[in-house]
């Protein structure tokens, strides 16, 4: 089975996936940790991602295209996936339909003032890169996974939020038009609590026979 996980930052879909994966035992895949681990170890991908990064953009289409192929020719994806923030335009996803045939898109939405909100109060601990919310961890400033200083990333202030919201908007349309018109995607609302969202998520699955 290959699933694909969407919706605007901090809608919850990463949470989604882990429970998913655990579930129907799939491997996840994270365009985001893909792009930190060829970074990391610096591949010829990676170098190249690491040009856009550091200007807080977007890496083109055709070097996240790359990098998911690359990802996706491993055995271990052989029995199906869960793909979390890919595809993220309508390239991207044209691009997938030849790697893979599609499932279920799974669209976790979430308005912009429940947005803001919750990226405000998100903190990344800036040696392991584990991430925290103040809402759940009250004034938290040490990693209780390995005692880093927890950090707020520049983005996750309310103006910069609001702009990648917008970004996210206007990319992903297209793209849940695309699964929309094929019969695939399912719409939650993704601000109930997680239990609620990953409930209602297996009773649209069981609408369409997978148990």
């Amino acid at each position: 089975m290959n699933l694909i996980l969407m919706g605007p930052q901090g809608s919850g879909k990463g949470t989604q996936g882990e429970l998913l994966a655990e579930k129907f035992k799939l491997p996840t895949v994270s365009a985001g940790a893909l792009y930190r681990d060829n970074i990391r170890r610096k591949t010829k991908l990676g170098k190249l991602a690491e040009k856009f990064t550091t200007k807080g953009v977007l890496g083109p289409n055709y070097l996240t295209n790359n990098m998911m192929k690359a990802e996706l020719s491993k055995s271990k994806y052989n029995h199906g996936v869960i793909l979390d923030g890919f595809p993220r335009s309508l390239n991207q996803a044209r691009f997938l339909s030849g790697l893979r045939k599609i499932d279920l898109a799974i669209l976790i939405d979430i308005n912009q003032k429940e947005t803001v909100k919750r990226l405000g109060g998100r903190r990344i601990c800036s040696t392991c890169g584990q991430t925290l919310n103040l809402s759940f961890v009250k004034a938290a400033s040490i990693c209780k996974k390995c005692g880093g200083k927890l950090i707020r990333r520049v983005d996750d202030y309310p103006k910069a939020i609001k702009q990648r919201l917008a970004v996210y908007r206007k990319e992903t349309k297209p793209v849940v038009d695309y699964y929309r018109k094929q019969g695939k995607l399912i719409k939650i609302n993704g601000q109930k609590p997680v239990k609620i969202v990953f409930a209602r998520i297996l009773n649209e699955f069981k609408k369409r026979g997978i148990k």
